[in-house]
């Protein structure tokens, strides 16, 4: 049995979710696919893959040799593009991560923009704002922010963003400009119901500390919750970014700035700093310097004129 091939047959299996598809993708035949990870499976004395009529599922076996034939395969890939004297471009399947708005914002645009320069390469997008565990659900690159747990993930830091107060300049006029964030605790706040966002979080002279906060409308996603906002609804509790095309137009001005907490890290993650595929290399760069630009001054947004 030809192992490199028989590792490679394994990933393209999981890699299009079936053994028909992987044969396509191959360009062999199902009997001979079959036959091959039949093979594989014999001479590693464990069961890669659950198969059933209906799906295909890894085994905790076959997710833990997964991981080592893409990093062999990695390892390969990088030596003979190292040895040939012309260019390889960048090709295969790339799959991202990033928070759902920011995703929408920032990260859908860049990658388009992406594809239409590396045509070779196709990506999956999935936006989601729980964290996502890159190694299980075998994500490429994800875009996190705020502090980053101690893994063995690999961080690329492209710029910072900040947690803003905000409210419409024809709101402040009814009920004032506040000095302090204690007063906010007696007026009308935009809630959020996904997070403890009942209390809201500032700094003063070094110490952190809550105020507690109320209002009668509460959302469970941030998109509705800045639309209220931007109607004059009430003061709003938002990441930079997120408010920043209202801020940038003027329908919502950023008020108690000094207060804030200090700058959340926006970072690119990934599960290797070495055996990485080219395609992933790539994307990379262009994130850093799609990125970067727009995030390594936090305070540019609602910055004063």
């Amino acid at each position: 049995m030809d192992k490199l091939r028989a590792m490679q047959t394994f990933v393209r299996i999981v890699d299009e979710g079936s053994l028909t598809a992987a044969a396509a993708s191959l360009g062999t035949s199902l009997p001979a696919v079959v036959r091959t990870l039949a093979a594989l499976e014999a001479a590693l004395q464990v069961r890669l893959l659950n198969r059933t009529t209906r799906r295909l599922s890894l085994t905790e076996e076959g997710r833990s040799y997964l991981q080592s034939c893409r990093q062999i395969l990695s390892t390969i890939g990088e030596v003979e593009a190292g040895l040939t004297a012309r260019q390889v471009e960048p090709a295969g399947h790339l799959r991202i991560t990033a928070p759902v708005q920011f995703g929408q914002m920032h990260v859908a645009p860049a990658v388009a923009r992406f594809v239409a320069r590396y045509p070779e390469i196709r990506c999956t997008m999935a936006f989601s704002d729980r964290v996502v565990d890159l190694l299980e659900e075998e994500i490429d690159v994800g875009i996190r922010i705020g502090p980053l747990r101690d893994s063995g993930l690999v961080a690329r830091p492209v710029g910072q963003v900040r947690r803003v107060v905000v409210a419409t300049p024809g709101f402040l006029a009814r009920h004032g400009v506040p000095r302090h964030p204690d007063a906010l605790a007696s007026a009308s706040c935009l809630r959020l119901s996904t997070s403890s966002r009942h209390w809201w979080s500032f700094q003063q002279q070094g110490r952190v500390f809550q105020v507690p906060v109320s209002g009668n409308l509460e959302f469970n996603h941030i998109a509705p919750a800045l639309a209220a906002c931007a109607a004059g609804a009430g003061f709003g509790h938002f990441l930079s970014y997120q408010a920043a095309p209202l801020v940038a137009d003027g329908t919502l001005r950023i008020v108690l700035q000094e207060f804030e907490q200090p700058p959340w890290p926006l970072s690119l993650i990934y599960p290797h700093a070495r055996l990485l595929p080219a395609r992933t290399r790539a994307f990379i760069d262009w994130m850093v310097d799609d990125l970067t630009p727009r995030f390594a001054d936090p305070y540019s947004i609602g910055r004063q004129r």
